[in-house]
């Protein structure tokens, strides 16, 4: 019998296709988020309320995906990779749209004010995490070529040379986070700690935007170097 299940059909054609599936919806979800904090900046609440619910609703289809993954996984997938690879993949996957949801949730649950000189460092390095996402997903979308080739050849040098890259975009974002923070300490007597320390929080999350972004990219580099 033919399942009419969209993940189990799609598990048919390739072991790769819901993985990549999901992580289009996880970079949706990861698109949301500049303009979230452009609303935080502008201290429009009604634009910060909207932004939220978008990346609630992307969380919420990529948990979807994932969870329908996890339900249909073949064991027949052992013989073309790891089944272990793919979860880890899926995992990190996950963790970025969770990590959005989690900065979401805060800045709408918590009346954020910026502090001074923290606009602009703050957008720089949203956007490069954000860039960092989006080549994480360009990698997950070299897989089917990828298997093609057995994981050798041209493809798999140019799918390492991403990773390499996406490495240098999170060391990046580890500078950017870096200075961000000390931005907000050269600001904090002016401000309550409390403050200070959900500023500190945000943050790291933002920085985890990129970090899950980067281990992506090295479970798929160990993925290739296993072959």
């Amino acid at each position: 019998m033919v399942s009419t299940n969209p993940i189990a059909a799609l598990f048919g054609k390739s072991p790769f296709k819901p993985l990549q599936q999901h992580m289009r919806i996880v970079m949706e979800c990861v698109a949301e988020v500049p303009a979230l904090f452009q609303a935080l900046i502008d201290d429009d609440q009604d634009r910060l309320e909207e932004q939220k619910n978008r990346i609630f609703i992307k969380e919420g289809e990529a948990d979807a995906v994932r969870a329908d993954m996890c339900d249909h996984l073949p064991r027949s997938l052992l013989l073309a990779v790891d089944r272990q690879d793919l979860l880890a993949l899926l995992a990190m996957q996950d963790a970025i749209a969770d990590t959005a949801q989690d900065i979401a949730g805060l800045l709408v649950e918590r009346r954020m004010e910026v502090p001074a000189g923290m606009a602009e460092p703050l957008m720089r390095l949203v956007s490069r995490c954000v860039d960092a996402c989006g080549l994480a997903q360009q990698i997950i979308e070299e897989l089917d070529d990828l298997l093609e080739s057995g994981f050798r050849g041209r493809g798999a040098q140019g799918v390492q040379a991403m990773v390499v890259e996406l490495g240098r975009m999170e060391s990046d974002t580890d500078v950017m986070g870096m200075h961000l923070a000390r931005v907000l300490f050269a600001e904090e007597d002016k401000h309550k700690p409390v403050s200070v320390m959900f500023w500190y929080q945000l943050i790291q999350w933002v920085g985890a935007l990129a970090d899950y972004a980067e281990k992506v990219g090295e479970t798929l580099r160990l993925l290739i170097a296993r072959r």
